[in-house]
C-alpha cells in the first residue's frame, strides 16, 4: 500500500509511529485536490502501526472503527507530509490510537482515530 501511494514507514517505538509520505498529483480528485483517501490511507497505516507495536507475541488485532476529519485541503505540490500516531488507551481486547498529519511547519492537514479488537493468541480473523 504504502509503495502505491508513495509513503513509507519512518519509525515505531511503542510512544509514537511515523509515516511520511509525499502525494503527487496522480492522487488528486477531480476538484484538482488530492483525494481524501490518500490522508486516510496513511493515517490508517499509523494508525494500525500504533497499535500492532503494543502486542505480545501470537496476539492479532483488526479495526473496529476509523475516523479521519480532513482539515485543510491537501495539494499535489511536492510537499512531505508526515503521519504521528500515538496509543490514546489499551485494554486487554480494545485500543484507541489517533493520528495527526501535518507538513514540516506543523500545520495539521487530517487528523484520525482508530478502535481496534485485539485478540489472544490462536484466535482467527
Amino acid at each position: 500500500m504504502g509503495k502505491t501511494l508513495n509513503f513509507e514507514l519512518v519509525s515505531a517505538d511503542l510512544d509514537r509511529v511515523v509515516f511520511r509520505g509525499t502525494p503527487t498529483d496522480q492522487f488528486m480528485n477531480p476538484l484538482g485536490t488530492v483525494h481524501g483517501g490518500w490522508a486516510s490511507a496513511i493515517l490508517d497505516s499509523a494508525l494500525g502501526c500504533a497499535t500492532h507495536v503494543t502486542l505480545a507475541p501470537g496476539e492479532l488485532f483488526t479495526t473496529l472503527e476509523l475516523k479521519v476529519n480532513l482539515t485543510r485541503a491537501i495539494r499535489p505540490d511536492g510537499r512531505a507530509l508526515t503521519a504521528t500516531g500515538r496509543m490514546v488507551t489499551r485494554g486487554r481486547r480494545v485500543a484507541v490510537t489517533e493520528a495527526t498529519l501535518a507538513d514540516d511547519d506543523g500545520k495539521v492537514y487530517a487528523h484520525g482515530t482508530s478502535t481496534c479488537m485485539i485478540m489472544p493468541p490462536g484466535s482467527a480473523l
